[in-house]
């Protein structure tokens, strides 16, 4: 039996120490929609769309779960 459960977070060592909590995206989410959103706005920094995408989800109640990729990438882009 293990009692001990680990706790998954992403780190993004690129995006001056921005942390995404735990349940927020899986990662394979995430890598998707970093590759959309920076495919879209290549000018923009990595920082940013991540900032962004913090917006995005503290205007939705502090979750981005339940939104699909395309609604996530749409809210952002109008942030960006």
């Amino acid at each position: 039996e293990n009692s001990l459960q680990k706790t998954s977070a992403l780190y993004c060592p690129d995006s001056l120490d921005t942390f995404i909590p735990p349940n927020t995206l899986n990662l394979s989410s995430f890598t998707k929609l970093m590759k959309k959103l920076q495919e879209i706005h290549p000018e923009t920094s990595r920082e940013k769309i991540i900032d962004a995408l913090l917006q995005v989800r503290t205007n939705n109640k502090g979750i981005l779960s339940g939104l699909s990729i395309n609604s996530i990438v749409k809210r952002t882009s109008l942030i960006l």
